[in-house]
Order: C-alpha cells, then structure tokens, then sequence
C-alpha cells in the first residue's frame, strides 16, 4: 500500500511518545500522580490508565467496555479509565512500555496511526503541562496528529467548531482554515484545537480572540 511506510513512520512516533511518557511518569511523586489533568475531572492517574488501554484492549475488549457503559462512548472512555487506575502506577508505567510499539486500534471510523499519535501527544500534555514538567513533542508527529484531527468529526470536530480561523504551525509545514491566523508550535495547536484552554497560552495572532470565544 502507498501509505504503508508513511504510516509506519507515524506508528513509530506513536512508540516514542508512549516511551518518552513513561520515562516521565518514572519520576513523578506520588502526590502528581493524584494531581489534576488537563482532562476536567481527570487526574494524571486516570490519563494514564486511559493511554494504556488502546495498545492492549481488542475489538472485543472494547465491545465489552461499551456494553459495561451502557452503550455511550463517553462513559465508556471515563469508565474504563477511572476503574484501570486503581492499579498500581508502576504497573500502569510498565503496562505502557510494555506495549509502547503495540498497532491495536478502537473500532472506530477513521482510527488509525494518525488518531492514535493525536491522542498519546495531546494526553502527554495533559500530564506534563499543568505539573510544569518537560515533555518532547515531536512537531512532525503533531503535524501527523493535526491532520487527523481536522479530518475527524468525534469526538472533536475543529473543522466545524473553529471555522472562520486559520491555523499555521509554526514548527512544522501545516497550516489549514481561512480568516483571521492563529500561529503557534504544533503541540499548542493540538490542544487547543481538542478545547484546551492551556495552549491558548503558546499561540498568537489575530485569531486567538476568536479562537478563545469559540473554545467551550
């Protein structure tokens, strides 16, 4: 297939991030670890459950979890979490690199190498940035999440929500949208374009007071 080697590419990014994730989680206090996320409602602790459960549930596995939640994907996501949690979190960081080159995907539309690095560089943030820790966002693979989040309609759909501005990278060539410019590294714009108020801080341009109105 053509796109099998830029797909494996990005598979590879998503390898990274999960390892440079749990070389961080190492070393973090177990205090941080009950510390809130980015996530509203979400503790660290509960963002890593969350991030270990796509590389090792399947099909099945997640087919279970949506009956145990009733059948909505959103309590399913919270649910799942929150009950992978009360493991242990040295269990939790070795689970994570354990898989951390693991190609399962959710059966969902659309999920794929792209949606899977979207998902561990945006919940990376979600850990490091409100505990003023330091973590590698590679911009390339940010571009690779960008591009899968614009093409995506839920459970975000920026392409809808955020019309009206246009976005440039200003670590890597990507740039969508029309209207007032809204410019920041890749990382910033994965969180804002997935309604995280954080990356407002890390972007600039004429279009961050529409960008600011828009975010719920």
């Amino acid at each position: 297939m053509a796109g099998a080697p830029i797909d494996d590419a990005v598979w590879a990014e998503v390898e990274s991030a999960r390892l440079r994730l749990a070389d961080l989680l190492d070393g973090l206090s177990r205090e941080e670890w009950e510390s809130p996320s980015l996530c509203g409602g979400w503790r660290v602790r509960d963002v890593v459950a969350h991030l270990t459960l796509p590389p090792t549930l399947t099909t099945a596995g997640w087919m279970k979890e949506l009956l145990r939640s009733g059948g909505s994907f959103h309590r399913m996501v919270r649910d799942s979490a929150v009950r992978t949690a009360r493991e242990p979190a040295a269990g939790l960081v070795a689970r994570l690199r354990e898989h951390a080159g693991s190609r399962l995907l959710p059966p969902a539309p659309g999920a794929g190498a792209d949606t899977t690095v979207m998902d561990v560089l945006t919940h990376s943030q979600d850990i490091a940035v409100p505990l003023g820790r330091e973590i590698e966002i590679v911009p390339d693979a940010a571009r690779a999440g960008l591009e899968s989040l614009w093409r995506l309609r839920f459970p975000f759909n920026p392409r809808k929500a955020l019309s009206g501005i246009r976005f440039v990278a200003t670590d890597s060539a990507w740039d969508i949208g029309d209207g007032p410019v809204v410019t920041g590294p890749a990382s910033a714009l994965l969180l804002v374009l997935t309604n995280r108020e954080a990356g407002l801080e890390r972007v600039s341009g004429a279009g961050v007071p529409l960008l600011r109105a828009r975010l719920p």
